[in-house]
């Protein structure tokens, strides 16, 4: 049974209360702990946030050709980030080790459509892959097949 997030999980509100059922129970511990994780990002919880890494995680940003090892650094990295953000998550899917967060990251105000994907080794992130995707206005030509999303 991996409950090693259960302990970290404020009882703030129903999210939060979901989230240590599922990993007291050993039930989904991933995604149990990548909900944690999401929502501790979203509240600027920087030590909850970064529970989720194993000390040897490795975290990559393929657009800017950035990596960066180690939880340590990981944290460091993001304290150091001078922007307000928040995070809004869309979808988790994922099973097992491999799991991608859809969501919309939100610096100062701008939203930035962003993908992570996470792989597992015994309970924690090992490796993070992170793409983000700006706004754009939709082509023309495909104006009459559109459906606009919020």
């Amino acid at each position: 049974m991996n409950t090693a997030f259960a302990g970290s999980c404020p009882m703030k509100d129903a999210r939060y209360r979901t989230c240590w059922l599922l990993a007291a129970l050993g039930l989904w511990a991933s995604r149990a702990a990548l909900d944690i994780h999401w929502a501790a990002s979203d509240a600027n919880d920087f030590e909850v946030e970064h529970q989720i890494y194993r000390e040897d995680a490795v975290l990559e940003y393929p657009q800017s050709g950035e990596r960066i090892r180690g939880r340590r650094k990981i944290q460091a990295s993001r304290l150091a980030q001078p922007s307000m953000k928040r995070f809004t998550v869309r979808r988790i899917l994922g099973a097992g080790d491999l799991w991608v967060t859809e969501f919309v990251l939100t610096y100062d105000g701008q939203p930035s459509y962003t993908v992570s994907i996470m792989e597992f080794e015994d309970g924690k992130v090992a490796r993070e892959t992170q793409y983000f995707g700006d706004a754009f206005e939709p082509g023309p030509s495909r104006a009459r097949w559109v459906e606009r999303m919020q």
